[in-house]
């Protein structure tokens, strides 16, 4: 919330309007007074990093009442406030609508009591809203992530690979509740990014006799070898009946019918707290942005709107029309019609359900295919590469094929210590090559996936590859350890050095998430005024409050330029104003627990590549034999956009600079002057490609 709260104010500023804080959330609204204070640039300065609100958060009744709302507005109307920025659950937006709705009568029963003139009544005659939502739970319909999801994951995670490793000591069944009362999206996702053996969601309650499909489940998988089960329920699991299934009950279950020994862990408020992880305070800084230009754009005739994310774009809802689908799944859940609750939850949470029922409740078949696949991962390491091979694996022996892992790269598949394989997942300048030897070489005529995993991100045919949001956090975590402890010595300018050859993604993108100064890339060219320039910024910012600077620096963005000499020329002409020092991060971004969307994506990615194959095995099989050599026969695997979606390798050479290994073009570049008014450049922002209302009730499932 802080991120989009710290965004809201600068970029407020710097449209040029007066921007206000207001405490405790509805309840400062109603109070007034010291409640509501001017905001200043400075006055959100150090607090992307913190969690939770700087500016308070409270229950409200006294919104709930008219009266508490005449008072509201009366506050409002006295400071010229006629736009307001609500951060909040389908709650606390609903009430921000119909605050809306009735401003106009509010007004008249106020110039009635004498209260305001009516001078004041027709300078504040419209109220614009426009609301973000903010909720662990990721239970608002019609956007893909709320503000705080993946952080909640974040503490989630931590604690399941904690747990795990004594559940292997000690064989045991853990059971872990999270939150999510009437949501199961955090307990699907977790379940599926620590491979859970079973998932209790509201939205999907398990088929009768559930109890002996469950008890099977882990005495199987104990059977293969496993020395551990782990069970994940969301604190509103419930049964067919309704009646609620609670982590407590399953622990008996499982003592009694199997004599395991299980242990539950109820995780409860610790999932709301600690520091945002870098996709919230990217998503936060974004919503922020959105939510300012859709509130300069609003007319009396525009419905409010909620800024939300789909896929990676930044898109616009009717609100009210998210609040109704919202509510439609709780019909739906009591109505017992739960393929349309899972349905209305969207596109992302249905994937989701599909996968882990997959990877989850399907048992090898007793046919074999014939088939083999290998996997093979090749150049750098990255964090989430196991996720992906795992579901790769699994998915494969579901389908009754052979799965064979290639071990150390491409050396090792020419070593031969694998056998002949009937497919193959590949990175991305390899599979090229493999392609192109399809001429010589008929053995190479085999269906091919290429899944990018690099914390550089730099793959054609990908918004994003697995390994870059590890890395992305731990760059952004070290940045605020940096941050911290310049706020102890005052004027002082760090310079780091960020990995990615020379595709700039990380450094911008943690630019955004720690709040740096500049960020300098090889995509985006600079030269000497632009350092001058941005060396002068830093001698003005000395002169505020915020007494530090944090600069990033891709590695490869300019051979001249280079780190030592950026730290040279600031440490030349910051003499006397401020010193510097500089970090250079190199391996430690390659390494790490991978986070929950690398896991989760990896995942995905693995599960749909070995689908992908299975079809096109099908396609190519001619007289006894596999024979592929067609340009859709070697494709990369991508996130473009809203799905997840196969493009020839072939295709691609066109859309690659081979010099420098990046695409040549980037969605994220459009992010960059972003960072840079967040940073207090006067710069331009290019709104052309802002985002128009889209509707979400077209989306809605027939209910028959």
């Amino acid at each position: 919330m802080n991120a989009a709260v710290r965004a809201t104010v600068r970029v407020g500023i710097y449209t040029g309007a007066k921007v206000y804080f207001v405490h405790e959330g509805y309840q400062g609204l109603v109070d007034g007074g010291d409640n509501i204070k001017l905001a200043t640039w400075e006055s959100v300065s150090m607090m992307l990093q913190l969690g939770g609100t700087v500016i308070g958060s409270a229950r409200c009744m006294d919104f709930r009442a008219r009266e508490g709302r005449m008072k509201a507005a009366l506050n409002l109307v006295k400071l010229g406030i006629t736009n307001l920025c609500v951060i909040g659950g389908d709650g606390s937006l609903t009430g921000a609508n119909q605050f809306r709705k009735e401003w106009a009568s509010l007004l008249v029963d106020l110039v009635k009591a004498g209260k305001i003139t009516d001078d004041e009544a027709r300078k504040s005659s419209h109220l614009n809203i426009v609301g973000m939502v903010g909720s662990i739970d990721n239970d608002f319909c019609g956007t893909d992530m709320t503000i705080g999801t993946d952080s909640a994951l974040h503490r989630i995670i931590e604690v399941v690979d904690a747990i795990t490793t004594t559940a292997q000591s000690h064989q045991r069944t853990f059971i872990l509740e999270v939150m999510g009362r009437h949501c199961g999206y955090l307990a699907l996702v977790t379940a599926l990014a620590c491979g859970a053996d079973w998932v209790f969601i509201p939205e999907m309650p398990p088929d009768e006799g559930w109890e002996g499909h469950l008890c099977r489940r882990l005495a199987d998988q104990r059977a293969r070898g496993s020395r551990l089960n782990v069970i994940i329920v969301a604190e509103g699991a419930m049964d067919r009946d309704g009646n609620p299934i609670s982590s407590e009950d399953i622990k008996k279950l499982v003592e009694k019918n199997l004599g395991f020994d299980t242990r539950t862990t109820v995780l409860g408020h610790v999932q709301r707290g600690g520091t945002p992880s870098a996709f919230d305070r990217i998503l936060g800084s974004r919503m922020g942005v959105e939510a300012v230009m859709a509130l300069l754009e609003a007319t009396p005739e525009t419905p409010a709107c909620v800024v939300s994310l789909s896929g990676n774009q930044a898109v616009r809802l009717p609100l009210m029309e998210c609040v109704q689908v919202t509510k439609d799944v709780t019909t739906a859940m009591a109505e017992k019609r739960w393929e349309d609750a899972i349905k209305l939850r969207g596109k992302s949470f249905e994937n989701n359900w599909n996968t882990y029922k997959m990877l989850a409740h399907i048992n090898p078949p007793d046919t074999k295919s014939n088939i083999n696949v290998a996997i093979v991962n090749i150049g750098a390491p990255c964090a989430g590469m196991n996720a992906a091979v795992r579901s790769a694996v699994r998915i494969g022996i579901i389908q009754g094929h052979n799965m064979l892992a290639v071990h150390d790269g491409f050396e090792g598949l020419a070593q031969g210590k694998v056998y002949t394989p009937y497919a193959l997942h590949i990175a991305y300048m390899g599979g090229l090559e493999l392609v192109q030897g399809r001429d010589k070489y008929e053995e190479l005529c085999i269906p091919m996936v290429v899944i990018p995993a690099t914390v550089s991100n730099n793959v054609p045919g990908s918004d994003f590859s697995i390994g870059a949001d590890t890395a992305l956090n731990t760059i952004t975590s070290t940045c605020d350890r940096i941050k911290q402890s310049a706020a102890g010595t005052k004027r002082r300018v760090f310079i780091i050095e960020t990995a990615g050859g020379y595709c700039g993604y990380l450094a911008t993108m943690a630019g955004l998430a720690a709040g740096a100064d500049a960020a300098y890339i090889y995509e985006d060219k600079f030269g000497i005024r632009d350092l001058e320039m941005n060396v002068e910024h830093l001698v003005q910012k000395m002169k505020t409050d915020v007494k530090r600077g944090l600069i990033l620096r891709n590695e490869n963005c300019n051979a001249n330029y280079t780190t030592d000499f950026i730290f040279a020329l600031y440490s030349e002409e910051g003499k006397g104003i401020f010193d510097c020092r500089k970090n250079v991060l190199g391996h430690m971004q390659q390494g790490g627990t991978p986070t929950p969307f690398d896991r989760n994506f990896g995942t995905k990615m693995g599960s749909k590549a070995v689908l992908w194959i299975t079809e096109k095995l099908k396609e190519v099989y001619r007289h006894g034999r596999i024979f592929a050599n067609t340009p859709d026969s070697a494709c990369v695997l991508g996130m473009k956009k809203r799905a997840l979606t196969f493009q020839p390798l072939a295709e691609l050479k066109e859309q690659t600079d081979f010099v420098h290994r990046i695409p040549k073009t980037s969605w994220w570049l459009k992010l960059r002057p972003i960072m840079k008014i967040l940073a207090k450049y006067n710069i331009s922002l290019d709104t052309s490609e802002h985002a128009h209302m889209e509707h979400v009730i077209k989306k809605r499932v027939s209910m028959h």
